[in-house]
């Protein structure tokens, strides 16, 4: 398995719990758990390209811009 594979899979498993907290209506996880889902996915996307691991980081917007995804939407 490749990293970006391991960060997809972890994204796919927190979309699935983002999905039961939502049937259970516990709202503040369902948003944590889509942070999580958004987080892995940059994470994956950073390492499917030529370049290092993902940072230890939460920032959404600093991993969007180590990936140059930023980039990429402006194509």
């Amino acid at each position: 398995m490749s990293e970006s594979e391991y960060w997809i899979d972890l994204a796919q498993y927190d979309l699935e719990t983002a999905k039961a907290m939502n049937e259970s209506k516990r709202y503040l996880y369902v948003g944590f758990m889509c942070h999580q889902v958004v987080e892995k996915s940059l994470k994956a996307y950073y390492s499917h390209r030529p370049k290092d691991a993902p940072p230890y980081t939460h920032n959404l917007s600093m991993l969007a811009e180590r990936a140059s995804f930023a980039d990429q939407r402006k194509m």
